[in-house]
């Protein structure tokens, strides 16, 4: 653990300037369920093609993680981070111009690829500053403060696209990516002086990629997380970053700010849960693995709402539903302590990001099959049917009860007291 006061400061220095940029991170994620309508309209998109503009970026995101793990742990967190902020400042810029979907595609496979390594680089870095023991409490305060930019990308952003459209709100935010860049570049160091933050000596850093590789694609074991993490992951932005918009617009009716309202409530539950999941594994289940398993059971019994009962929920009750949900899907930041566990600090960027490989197909495939659902029921934008939404949404809490079976037969890792 880092003792020296300065030391202290400085890494918590660090983790405010990479909260700010992964803020960023999730905002861009999850910003198209509001304005999913305004961008149907205005560029004539059909349900597919919607689900094919929000995949996108997650598919770039996916297939970055693979080259970015040994990237990190050569280059270190900082420039990479950098480096990657550029490209999705560039990207949200675009974004903000697209005419076409031809051109938003581009714009959202630049930011998908610029927003790919800002959290498991940031992961990366931690394990350098923090000890295993801090690690999963980090993590979950950096993810629970990330989400400050879902809760963004909900109510607030619905009033800013109703004031201003949503062209000069991606703007403003375009610019405020640039700033948020710059402030890494100057700020963030990738290791403190003086190696105190682990008990594992910081040693071979340089090690093989193809040996690191092998060793974390060998292990079962990280395979049966990588399924869970798909799932887990799927489920949340099949929701949150995409159809749980049209769902409350076009089946519940409520207006853009009162979705963005309702959807606020999944983000808060996810910051609530996300800042106490690790005193709740350490104190009730003394195991990341039982905590992660226990809150996908959760996730998955309250994501059959959205085969249809929810439609017969009361909207305050419903609001509850939807913070339950949040709290639920906070289970699902386990899986980074449970990783951080499995395999050495030397190869944990590497770790981490083809863990992340996983979490980001997820979401892609998740969101564009669901679309390709939608779609065949015959649905455009603006009059989607309730029954291809709840046919669509059979794949992802399927997808769940099938990965936690699967994982129920995993090993444990990772020693709480």
């Amino acid at each position: 653990m880092i003792n020296a006061p300065s030391q202290n400061r400085k890494r918590w220095t660090i983790f405010a300037t990479l909260a700010l940029m992964y803020i960023l991170v999730y905002f861009y994620r999850v910003s198209l369920a509001v304005v999913a309508g305004d961008i149907s309209r205005e560029l004539q998109l059909t349900p597919g093609q919607l689900g094919t503009l929000s995949g996108v970026m997650f598919y770039a995101y996916a297939a970055a993680q693979l080259p970015l793990g040994p990237m990190i742990d050569r280059l270190g967190s900082r420039l990479v981070i950098s480096g990657c902020g550029v490209l999705t400042t560039i990207g949200g810029i675009l974004f903000s111009q697209a005419a076409t979907l031809e051109a938003a595609i581009v714009a959202r496979l630049l930011i998908g690829i610029g927003t790919a390594s800002v959290l498991m680089a940031t992961f990366a870095l931690f394990s350098h500053w923090f000890s295993k023991q801090e690690f999963g409490r980090v993590s979950g305060f950096m993810v629970a403060i990330g989400n400050l930019g879902n809760l963004a990308a909900t109510a607030p952003l619905a009033l800013a696209v109703g004031a201003f459209g949503w062209r000069t709100s991606f703007l403003a935010v375009g610019a405020v990516q640039a700033a948020v860049t710059l402030l890494v570049l100057s700020r963030v160091q990738d290791k403190p002086l003086i190696n105190t933050s682990s008990e594992e000596p910081d040693v071979n850093a340089k090690a093989g990629v193809i040996a690191a590789w092998a060793g974390i694609f060998s292990s079962r074991d990280f395979w049966l997380l990588g399924i869970m993490a798909f799932s887990w992951y799927g489920n949340y932005l099949a929701l949150q970053a995409l159809w749980g918009g049209p769902y409350l617009m076009e089946v519940l009716h409520l207006s853009r700010a009162a979705a963005g309202s309702m959807l606020m409530f999944t983000s808060i539950g996810f910051i609530v849960g996300s800042s106490c999941i690790d005193a709740i594994a350490r104190s009730f289940f003394k195991s990341y693995k039982k905590t992660l398993l226990a809150g996908q059971v959760v996730l998955l019994l309250l994501m059959t709402a959205f085969l249809g009962w929810a439609e017969a929920v009361p909207q305050p009750l419903l609001a509850g539903v939807f913070f339950m949900v949040g709290l639920a899907v906070s289970s699902g930041v386990m899986i980074y302590p449970i990783i951080r566990s499995m395999f050495p600090v030397n190869i944990v960027g590497t770790a981490l990001t083809s863990l992340n490989f996983y979490v980001l197909m997820g979401a892609a495939v998740t969101q564009q099959v669901m679309g390709g659902i939608i779609g065949s029921y015959g649905g455009v934008a603006g009059n989607i049917s309730a029954a291809g939404l709840h046919t669509a949404f059979i794949f992802p809490v399927a997808g769940l009860a099938f990965s936690i079976i699967l994982y129920s037969g995993a090993r444990e890792y990772g020693q709480l007291h």
